[in-house]
């Protein structure tokens, strides 16, 4: 069942989620310090990372999917949140500099058509900052957060995908170590759960986060091909042979 856009809203809102988007937001910050002059779109429910990243950006756009529901963002001046089908974005092509994508991937029927589709609205050399859920991980196993809804990725597994929509892995993060219960002590402690387990390398955070940029060029296929050196019959058009006379000139009798 997808994802409610009040339930995820409520999350955000809650201890745990304070938690959830500090700790992202940290990873996120550090691979995009400056939006400035960009164009940044956030497909999924990216509006609590967007506040962040959004800074001095020349335009932010959040596109929530129609399953999942659509809420008004931000609370002040004009809307900048639309409901969307996320493998048809109305916009044109190469039309944005930066997207992010937080609970869309692991929603998604289809992640090649998603990804595919952002690569068609991103420019050439542009960014994608993937937040996906590790399934390795406890939050993953956990459906009292929006993380243990839908389909976790491994490493590879993410790899693969954004290789196959020509997009290329810049630099990777996890985030979330603390396991995802509502204590009062685990809360306080979230710190010193995020050092250990980044300073361990343990695998298993909640999620991964990974900035990939777009691929200039695409590749050509290259297909084997086979010369035959068998000789092929030419056919040639045959002349009809004219008729004969039965009498010809000069061949008469003598009389």
């Amino acid at each position: 069942m997808p994802l409610d856009v009040v339930d995820l809203r409520a999350f955000y809102a809650s201890p745990l989620g304070h938690v959830a988007r500090r700790f992202i937001g940290r990873a996120m910050l550090r691979f995009w310090p400056d939006c400035s002059r960009q164009r940044v779109l956030g497909l999924g429910f990216s509006t609590p990372y967007l506040s962040v990243l959004g800074l001095g950006a020349e335009r932010v756009l959040a596109f929530m999917p129609a399953a999942q529901g659509v809420v008004n963002w931000p609370s002040e001046g004009l809307s900048a949140s639309a409901l969307v089908e996320p493998t048809l974005l109305p916009l044109p092509t190469a039309s944005v500099d930066r997207v992010v994508l937080v609970h869309a991937l692991e929603e998604t029927e289809s992640p090649d058509d998603l990804l595919e589709e952002v690569g068609r609205v991103l420019s050439p050399g542009g960014r994608m900052i993937v937040v996906a859920p590790n399934r390795r991980g406890l939050w993953a196993r956990m459906d009292g957060t929006p993380f243990g809804h839908g389909r976790p990725f491994s490493r590879s597994q993410l790899q693969a995908l954004m290789r196959a929509a020509e997009f290329s892995p810049e630099n990777w993060a996890e985030a979330l170590y603390v396991p995802p219960l509502k204590r009062h002590l685990l809360m306080r402690s979230a710190p010193a759960w995020e050092r250990a387990g980044a300073g361990l390398s343990l695998p298993f955070a909640g999620v991964h986060v990974i900035d990939a940029t777009k691929q200039f060029y695409r590749r050509a296929p290259l297909r084997a091909t086979r010369r035959s050196f068998a000789f092929r019959p030419i056919l040639l058009p045959r002349p009809t042979p004219t008729q004969r006379a039965a009498n010809p000139p000069g061949d008469g009798a003598a009389g």
